[in-house]
């Protein structure tokens, strides 16, 4: 029976049990594994994880565990300068194009709002979410951990709020997205860009009192839906201000 030292740093204790959280421990097996398999067998999908350290050493997902090794595994880094460190992907995990699981659809409508790229449909399966994810490529976010575990998903985050209105705040803190909100650029029924239509064009879709009071629109470059700035814009523009209120700092200890 071998054996390994194992720490998990973070917000990757989310995932483990609470015995083992932020503190080293030992764990035993009895076959050929790869470092990125063992990571998983605790529930931290390989998304999530952006650093493994083996005895001080930066290794990649497919380093052989051997008995005896040290294991230290890290998350995303915000700020800290790890370049001569090896990167588990070729790119930030980082990247404002999204794909969302079946069940964040009230998600995906409030980050396309803000601006950000989300594909989303309700009768999306885990292959689908996966296969665009890779081919794309995207960053799933989702609440179903199996989905991040698949191989095919290099960039994912699990979202932990379970209130949508939350979870905007936390993957607009955990991506550092806040600077790149662009409300009113995109349709927040299928996610097309929104491009200036003339009222000429769109006149006969339009509601006599909107004809009437309003002259300027946007409209869907994908489904040909029609926007302007009615009463509903003062509000949604109250939700956008809600949506990007930066939590407080965290005080000092």
């Amino acid at each position: 029976m071998a054996s390994v030292q194992l720490r998990f740093y973070e917000e990757l204790n989310d995932f483990l049990a609470p015995a083992v959280r932020k503190t080293t421990f030992r764990h035993d097996f009895d076959r050929r594994t790869s470092v990125k398999d063992m990571i998983e067998s605790f529930g931290v999908p390989h998304t999530e994880v952006d650093i493994i350290l083996v005895n001080g050493r930066s290794v990649d997902f497919s380093h052989i565990v051997q008995d005896g090794d040290r294991i230290s595994v890290y998350p995303v880094f915000e700020s800290l300068d790890i370049t001569p460190l090896v990167r588990l992907r070729p790119a930030p995990l980082r990247t404002p194009a999204f794909v969302l699981d079946a069940n964040l659809g009230r998600l995906a409508r409030y980050l396309r709002l803000l601006g950000f790229d989300c594909l989303y449909r309700n009768d999306y399966d885990d292959d689908t979410v996966a296969n665009i994810a890779a081919r794309e490529p995207r960053t799933v976010l989702t609440r179903d951990r199996a989905l991040l575990q698949r191989k095919l998903i290099t960039r994912g985050y699990f979202v932990r709020a379970v209130r949508p209105r939350v979870q905007v705040g936390e993957v607009l803190a955990r991506f550092d997205l806040y600077r790149q909100v662009s409300p009113f650029c995109r349709c927040t029924r299928c996610n097309g860009l929104l491009q200036p239509v003339d009222k000429q064009a769109v006149t006969d879709r339009l509601e006599p009192k909107t004809r009437k009071y309003y002259d300027s629109f946007l409209q869907c470059s994908a489904c040909g839906q029609v926007y302007w700035q009615g009463s509903h814009h003062e509000r949604a523009q109250g939700l956008i201000n809600a949506l990007t209120r930066r939590p407080p700092p965290a005080d000092d200890p």
